[in-house]
């Protein structure tokens, strides 16, 4: 894959997964850990933020800013993925399998957006 065809790609991704927060936030919100506070706030803070790095890699002069701000969402968002493997997904019938499994696609993710977003290509190639 190139960068050419990702980036769409990625864009396309995290503007629908930012607006399934607000058209469909039971899931979103089931995942966010009890410790956490206003968990209403923080899928709406979490969808905004993935339809803004996604509209920003789409624009060369925010690429590298929202391919950042990506990286440091996944980065904050873990923590949901991790308590969701480890405690069940309230509402969702997944097999617990499943809910590990997805845990190395996280830093997969990071890499591409790092990739796509933020890596300065070769100029050898």
């Amino acid at each position: 894959m190139t960068r050419p065809v990702a980036l769409p790609m990625l864009a396309l991704f995290f503007v629908a997964a930012g607006l399934n927060h607000f058209l469909n936030p039971a899931p979103y919100l089931s995942m966010i850990p009890p410790y956490l506070p206003r968990p209403q706030m923080l899928n709406l803070v979490s969808g905004a933020a993935e339809i803004a790095g996604g509209l920003g890699v789409l624009h060369p002069p925010t690429r590298r800013f929202a391919g950042w701000g990506l990286v440091a969402l996944l980065v904050a968002v873990f923590p949901a993925n991790l308590y969701v493997a480890l405690h069940g997904w309230k509402g969702e019938n997944i097999a617990p399998w499943l809910l590990w499994a997805r845990l190395p696609l996280q830093p997969l993710l990071i890499a591409l957006v790092y990739w796509v977003c933020i890596a300065r290509p070769s100029s050898n190639g």
